[in-house]
């Protein structure tokens, strides 16, 4: 090896050791690289929506109830009249079709799914006449008149009003939504607890004008504690 070349390996040599020892401190200084990414809890959401709305309309609660109507009708100087009592049954439901994803609300923070549902929708009354129990009284008018027949008229209408009126009283309504808004909530946990996540599923009604009329939180405890933390 001649003098020249080993001047050139000579001025070469410094460079390539520092070049080495970089790199060499680093690899010894890089962040350990990330694992895989979790599952993705809006991916999920976003997915069990899809299953959800599929399903349609569902009932998601029945209600029965009975009236009590009495109608009354005079002719020729005498009165008839007829009680009823007669069941019927109301339908709850809610259209799960008309879900978009704007219904639903990631927080990360808190690992709170926000689902709003459309509105419940009352559906009936069903009357079941065949239960029904009829009282009469002035035979002899209903005889010789139709008045039998417009106090039948009368009685239905009445009855199905009194259903109707029932079925939308606070009580069965609050039940209604408390059922829907239980099953809802399940199917959008149920999903994410099997992937591993463990978040909170807020189902809710909106009125409206904006107002929130129920809501039902799926959430374990530990979530439960942690928001209370975060707003004492």
């Amino acid at each position: 090896m001649d003098a020249r070349r080993v001047r050139k390996w000579f001025f070469l040599l410094p460079p390539l050791l520092a070049l080495l020892i970089g790199a060499g401190i680093g690899l010894l200084l890089r962040p350990p690289s990330e694992g895989p990414a979790g599952p993705d809890p809006v991916g999920i959401a976003n997915a069990t929506l899809l299953s959800v709305r599929e399903q349609g309309r569902q009932i998601v609660f029945v209600g029965r109830f009975a009236a009590i109507v009495t109608a009354s009708e005079s002719r020729l100087g005498f009165t008839a009249r007829k009680t009823l009592v007669v069941p019927g049954q109301v339908r709850y439901a809610v259209d799960l079709s008309r879900m978009r994803r704007a219904d639903l609300a990631w927080d990360a923070p808190t690992a709170t799914l926000t689902v709003t549902l459309p509105p419940l929708e009352v559906a009936g009354p069903q009357i079941d006449f065949a239960g029904a129990q009829e009282y009469s009284d002035g035979g002899i008018v209903m005889a010789l008149t139709d008045a039998g027949q417009s106090i039948d008229e009368a009685n239905r209408r009445a009855a199905q009003e009194e259903l109707t009126r029932q079925a939308r009283a606070p009580l069965p309504m609050n039940e209604a939504r408390a059922a829907a808004l239980r099953d809802v909530a399940r199917s959008f946990a149920l999903p994410l607890r099997a992937a591993g996540i463990e978040a909170s599923v807020a189902a809710r009604f909106v009125g409206p004008a904006g107002r929130e009329t129920a809501s039902f939180l799926d959430r374990p405890r530990r979530i439960d504690d942690r928001i209370r933390a975060r707003n004492p």
